[in-house]
């Protein structure tokens, strides 16, 4: 993280009114940070970071529990559903919050209204990463490999619907390649199988595949965003490499069941604004490949339904559902 990323955490923590610290009474119990997806993935790692911190803030013990299925809609159901009372949040990221809903159809409830923003907290970045074994070092090589395979090769993704599926999707549909989908149930788990030499390939969030990538485990390919990102600049574009038109990334943000009073929310989305100023935290979450995005409730809110407005038209067009 940069000076100029520091002190403006640090200037967003200061310049919170001191009585916004004190407004709303904090239920005087456990708070459960839920997260939609198996351990190890992004949303767990970030979790587990401040979790600890918004404890020494409010008060209560948060503890983060972890409960996947259904491309994180398992879990994002289970929040929606629940009391309004500040005693759940949910850890969100676009692939459960926007992108699942969009590819698998009517869940039953609106996301838009039935959750309610706290924060959005990272900007977290794709990447497609492949096993050292199956002998590619970059977006060419891994075409002309797969292109020679008969019958193709699978790629791992944390789930159906999720922003990884959508990036492999995307870039079968712009290459012309045969590619099988393999979703998991999280990152940490299909990280495990690509590391494991299972799957050759994945597309999964970059905070994922940092550590084994680091040890050589894991060998990172390209990123998936537009452009290269800021706290991995030797890391080119897929589009850099001969895809065209090829651009997708994600984030992470806390969201309450639709209903929980304003000053709980206020009161939240406070310590994790403290939390996120924090050297160490912001430090950390920079080193593993995500970069702090703070929101306030209000624009967290008004972000989600400019998200959905944004890939609708796109998930459309790409033909891309649950069954692909």
């Amino acid at each position: 993280m940069n000076r100029r990323q520091l002190a403006a955490l640090l200037a967003a923590s200061v310049a919170m009114p001191a009585v916004a610290r004190a407004q709303g009474a904090w239920p005087s119990r456990p708070v459960t940070l839920l997260v939609p997806f198996a351990a190890g993935g992004s949303n767990d790692i970030t979790a587990r970071l401040i979790a600890p911190h918004l404890e020494a803030r409010l008060g209560q013990p948060f503890v983060v529990e972890n409960r996947p299925g259904g491309g994180g809609s398992l879990g994002m159901g289970m929040v929606a559903r629940g009391r309004p009372d500040g005693s759940v949040f949910l850890v969100s990221s676009a692939s459960n919050h926007v992108f699942h809903p969009l590819v698998s159809g009517e869940l039953g409830y609106d996301v838009r209204d039935a959750l309610a923003g706290v924060s959005i907290v990272a900007d977290v970045p794709n990447v497609l990463a492949a096993h050292p074994g199956f002998g590619v070092t970059d977006v060419q090589g891994l075409i002309a490999k797969v292109r020679a395979t008969r019958g193709g090769v699978s790629y791992a993704s944390s789930g159906v619907g999720t922003s990884n599926h959508l990036a492999g999707e995307l870039f079968r549909l712009r290459t012309g390649l045969e590619l099988t989908h393999v979703p998991y149930r999280g990152g940490g788990p299909a990280l495990n199988d690509l590391v494991a030499g299972t799957v050759p390939i994945g597309f999964m969030n970059l905070p994922t595949v940092v550590p084994p990538a680091s040890d050589g485990r894991v060998r990172i390919l390209a990123v998936c965003t537009a452009e290269r990102v800021s706290i991995r600049r030797d890391l080119p574009t897929v589009t850099e490499q001969g895809v065209p038109d090829f651009a997708i990334r994600s984030w992470m943000g806390i969201f309450a069941p639709r209903g929980t009073p304003a000053p709980i929310i206020e009161r939240l989305a406070t310590a994790v604004r403290e939390s996120l100023a924090l050297p160490q935290v912001a430090g950390r979450l920079v080193a593993i490949g995500s970069e702090p995005l703070l929101m306030p409730p209000a624009e967290t809110d008004a972000f989600v339904r400019q998200e959905f407005d944004r890939w609708a038209p796109v998930v459309r067009a790409a033909g891309i559902s649950t069954q692909g």
